[in-house]
């Protein structure tokens, strides 16, 4: 589906409620399936990435039933079933990572399977780990997809040269199903919500450092709230930075010190963001987050930054268009291996629009403060953070744009035209 954006000529303002976290949402559905009783688990995501979750779940013998349309009961006696067919995954990298090590660990055998998109994205950065295990897990060039048989599993003590809040989780659930001490240790620490969740859940873990450990463990029913989801405010955060004038109050997001970098390199780059109403909920913290238009300086964004903002360098690359000066992104080859390579595709988009902006390996430079003239058509290879992204430099273009692909917005962000949409009319 093609969609044009039309730049704005008023203000953002307003006040919104982003939807509920992904990270956490697929993590409480898959957790909750390990516990033994009734977990309930409220504002659950309604993105397509995180359905794939619950329905890979119940594809697993779990009874899940939803009391409202924001709140799931996830029913299990803490022991998954082998499933009748195989598990479709979806779009979502998070599921397949994930559930490899769930299921590497069980009685009983497998396949993971995903869409086109997900087919293509790497997995020996979790079939690695896994096969020192002791898994047995086929695949044809570590893509899906996977068939895994599942074996009694041995601890490891691994070190990965990548960050990646994926692998470590993939590792420490299948350390749940392992004898011994299974312990994960990464270069930078990356998001965390495995470790609250599992420590909230009675598992037996421990944290230090970059380094964690965790043994053998039943889990207790989970009972939670998920907050909204930062990677998707991110969109709105550029947006009330970058729209003129504009002023936006984003209710209830989780801002865990391991996902708030966005916020650090606003504040970094001169932008007025404030966190309002400050608490914490089910072991995760979460706030109001204020944000006005600002004028805004470049800056580099390298080394432990990138952990903790991965998911949001495409839209932190459109605020870099409207900063004075140099903003230098590095450290961020990853981005290349994400639904779309999202390094040339960022490049690509951002320069037919107007911006001046050079590609390099591990990321890229942008300088500023340039103007954006749109009038172009975009292609988003299926990747919805791109068609975000865009959409919000669309509002600042002098031309309209097109976005080739606008309905994959939808795998995370359902209601986000809507929203965007209000604040319009703010």
């Amino acid at each position: 589906m093609k969609k044009q954006v039309i730049p704005v000529i008023a203000p953002l303002n307003g006040e919104i409620e982003i939807p509920s976290d992904k990270s956490i949402s697929h993590r409480s559905v898959m957790f909750a399936s390990l516990a033994n009783g009734r977990s309930v688990i409220k504002n659950f995501s309604k993105g397509a990435d995180c359905v794939s979750s619950l329905n890979v779940c119940r594809a697993l013998g779990l009874n899940i039933n939803y009391l409202d349309d924001k709140t799931i009961e996830v029913i299990s006696d803490g022991q998954l079933k082998a499933p009748a067919a195989h598990l479709d995954c979806g779009n979502s990298g998070t599921t397949m990572r994930l559930m490899s090590g769930i299921l590497a660990g069980q009685n009983f055998n497998s396949v993971l399977i995903g869409d086109e998109s997900l087919s293509k994205r790497p997995m020996k950065r979790v079939i690695e780990p896994l096969s020192m295990m002791g898994a047995s897990i086929i695949s044809k060039e570590n893509r899906a997809p996977l068939i895994i048989e599942g074996h009694q599993l041995s601890a490891i003590s691994y070190t990965s040269k990548l960050a990646s809040a994926q692998v470590k989780s993939c590792v420490l659930l299948a350390g749940l199903f392992a004898d011994g001490v299974t312990s994960f240790t990464e270069p930078a620490k990356s998001r965390d919500h495995t470790e609250r969740m599992l420590k909230a859940m009675g598992a037996d873990i421990k944290i230090d450092g970059n380094r964690v450990s965790v043994s053998k463990s039943k889990l207790k029913p989970l009972n939670i709230t998920i907050p909204g989801d930062i990677s998707s405010a991110a969109f709105f955060i550029v947006a009330g930075l970058t729209v003129p004038d504009s002023e936006i109050l984003l209710e209830n997001i989780g801002v865990n010190p391991a996902r708030t970098g966005i916020i650090d390199v606003v504040r970094r780059m001169g932008g007025t963001i404030e966190l309002l109403n400050e608490r914490e909920e089910q072991g995760e913290p979460v706030a109001d987050i204020r944000v006005k238009c600002s004028s805004l300086m470049g800056c580099e964004i390298s080394g432990a930054d990138i952990p903790r903002l991965i998911d949001e360098l495409p839209a932190i690359a459109v605020l870099a268009t409207q900063a004075e000066g140099v903003t230098i992104i590095k450290d961020a080859s990853d981005l290349r291996n994400k639904e779309a390579d999202r390094i040339t595709s960022v490049v690509k988009a951002l320069k037919l629009m107007g911006a001046d902006i050079e590609e390099r390996s591990d990321g890229f430079i942008i300088n500023g403060k340039t103007e954006l003239y749109g009038g172009c058509e975009l292609e988003t290879f299926h990747d919805h953070r791109l068609v975000m992204s865009y959409y919000v430099a669309g509002l600042i273009c002098k031309e309209p744009v097109v976005i080739d692909g606008f309905e994959w917005s939808k795998i995370s962000f359902p209601e986000f035209e809507t929203l965007m949409e209000k604040l319009k009319g703010g």
